[in-house]
């Protein structure tokens, strides 16, 4: 039985405010707390497609209302500073957090600090932050930092993203582990000076160097170890997750989340985008078979080891769960995920969305 799932047993009523009662609250607040996250980022560019998406009954329903009914609480999105086009830029995530807030969502921002996409390989500043001085750049962190937690008011901040080599290269690499944690703490201390609500995510992509990173990093102030695991690129065995999360959380004192996570229900393509994962030696076999109940039984074993084994694990996100073909099937610069989305490929619910819900 996973530990967080609360079960309000009426034998209390007649036992009085006595340890069951107390045990049932307790559960009660971690469910409640649990994240239940999904990453849709380009949920806003597929929208103006005006593809239509079905529910686990296969009757058409509104993509978000979809998600919020099957036990999604907290949309996780990117912001990228300046970006070619307005996708991921401050003024379409404000919009959408807003949006999203009507809906119940908490919200959860991953700030690249970049112009595009920032991970491990690629942490370039913004182009109107290169060539500024350390000092200069520093400002322009706090600053930038400020301005989107007092005007979208998020629950959750990244200070970058997967930020294993650091971030705002050259001067903010961990090869410069001075100047790097100089550039996380402007960006901490906006968010502290200005709300006491959002809870700060440090975000490491995968397993292997994570307790070295998390040690340079043990000062600083934040509340949440964030991890990055995909099959593909950090192992494929679940022990090494399930050892990882309950030594970082007990070494460093902190509640410890799944950033990231996703699986394929399938090994084909419904468009001509070449998709990331499309090969049997890329899954865990037999356990996950790339099939809708390999996904769904992926995401539960994840779910499970958060809930049941990390002493502090809060919770779990999603990566690309909208990310279907939405630019027809011909089209070779659209999803290289809908293998890995959380509708099929005729844009309907898979079981897999079952799994957020809590109960």
């Amino acid at each position: 039985m996973i530990r967080a799932f609360a079960i309000v047993v009426v034998l209390v009523s007649f036992l009085g405010c006595g340890k069951e009662e107390t045990r049932t609250q307790e559960l009660d607040r971690e469910v409640e707390n649990f994240i239940s996250a999904v990453d849709i980022s380009s949920y806003p560019e597929i929208e103006t497609s005006g593809v239509r998406f079905y529910d686990l009954e296969n009757d058409e329903d509104g993509f978000l209302s979809i998600l919020k009914g099957n036990g999604v609480n907290t949309i996780r999105l990117r912001l990228w500073v300046h970006p070619k086009n307005q996708h991921s830029g401050f003024d379409e995530v404000k919009e959408f957090s807003r949006i999203l807030k009507t809906y119940g969502f908490k919200i959860w921002l991953t700030l690249h600090y970049s112009d595009t996409w920032a991970d491990p390989g690629h942490q370039v500043p913004p182009s109107r932050w290169q060539g500024i001085g350390f000092t200069a750049l520093k400002d322009s962190v706090y600053q930038y930092t400020a301005r989107i937690v007092n005007q979208i008011h998020p629950d959750f901040v990244q200070i970058g993203n997967e930020i294993n080599s650091g971030f705002l290269h050259p001067m903010g690499s961990v090869d410069n582990l001075h100047q790097f944690k100089e550039l996380l703490n402007s960006g901490i201390a906006a968010v502290r000076n200005n709300t006491t609500s959002t809870q700060l995510v440090m975000h490491y992509a995968g397993i292997k160097g994570a307790e070295w990173f998390f040690k340079q990093i043990d000062e600083l102030d934040y509340d949440i170890i964030g991890l990055s695991y995909y099959p593909l690129w950090h192992g494929k065995d679940l022990d090494d997750l399930r050892i990882a999360l309950q030594q970082l959380s007990a070494k460093h004192d902190k509640n410890v989340v799944i950033a990231e996570t996703a699986y394929p229900f399938t090994l084909g393509y419904n468009d001509w985008t070449n998709n990331v994962v499309g090969l049997e030696d890329q899954l865990i076999l037999p356990e996950f078979p790339a099939t809708p109940k390999g996904q769904r039984d992926f995401v539960r074993a994840v779910k499970e080891i958060v809930l049941n084994e990390a002493a502090r694990g809060i919770g779990f996100c999603y990566w690309g769960g909208e990310l279907i073909s939405w630019k027809g099937k011909q089209a070779q610069n659209a999803s290289s995920w809908e293998n890995q989305a959380l509708f099929d490929f005729e844009n309907k619910a898979l079981p897999v969305l079952r799994e957020f819900q809590l109960e």
